[in-house]
């Protein structure tokens, strides 16, 4: 049986998507021309939710594309398994756009890593940003996110994070679990 300790409930899970679109709009406030790229599985439904409140701001809604990372990642081959395919949907010209990756946690930074990779498969951005919910604090790659809803840098090194979204899981939570 896995324990799961709460760290965000459904309340603050929605306050820190609020405060994400809070410094996205400071940073785009002159220039609003940028786009939201989730990556599956929690990005995905997380650009969407950052997207739904930055047309409730400012009555336009960024274009939203889902990116699948599995075939990008360095640890494909230490796998037990076969990753799953995602598909990965892009409705927007990547040359020079403005791109603003979501992901639901910075943990070790291998995730971004591979979303670098992947990006550039499909052009090359004239600027490239994070968006996290909750940023653990201990990459081990030299990544970090431009917007953080949350830092959880004194959660267990030995417990993961894990992100529940309605969209996928019923409910909003973020809880810490047992991992190692």
């Amino acid at each position: 049986m896995t324990t799961e300790k709460l760290l965000f409930n459904t309340g603050e899970v929605q306050d820190g998507v609020q405060h994400l679109c809070e410094a996205v709009l400071r940073d785009f406030k002159e220039n609003p021309d940028y786009v939201l790229l989730g990556l599956h599985k929690q990005g995905v439904p997380l650009a969407e939710r950052i997207a739904d409140h930055l047309e409730e701001k400012t009555g336009t809604r960024p274009a939203v594309g889902k990116l699948d990372i599995s075939m990008y990642r360095d640890d494909i081959g230490l796998r037990s398994g076969l990753p799953l395919i995602r598909e990965t949907v892009i409705p927007f010209n990547m040359e020079d756009a403005k791109v603003i990756l979501v992901d639901d946690v910075l943990s070790s930074g291998r995730a971004i890593r591979a979303a670098l990779s992947a990006v550039t498969s499909f052009g090359r951005p004239a600027c490239l940003r994070l968006a996290v919910l909750i940023d653990r604090g201990r990459p081990e790659f030299p990544i970090r996110a431009d917007y953080v809803g949350f830092n959880a840098f004194d959660v267990d090194p030995a417990q993961k994070i894990v992100l529940k979204l309605t969209e996928n899981d019923g409910e909003d939570a973020a809880v810490a679990i047992q991992w190692r």
